[in-house]
């Protein structure tokens, strides 16, 4: 398997969650479940990317 592609595209997919968590924060509301769960992902991704980018 190739490692630095995957490590791309988690990197990719963690800005894509941090951009969701940060503009789902701002609506607040009831968003802020969305902004939990979207920045528990960008955090489990970008510790994926991080080892893939090893």
């Amino acid at each position: 398997m190739r490692r630095r592609p995957l490590g791309a595209l988690f990197a990719v997919l963690t800005v894509g969650f941090a951009a969701i968590g940060f503009f789902a924060a701002e609506a607040g509301g009831a968003a802020w479940v969305i902004a939990a769960a979207a920045v528990f992902l960008a955090v489990w991704m970008g510790e994926l990317a991080l080892k893939m980018l090893r």
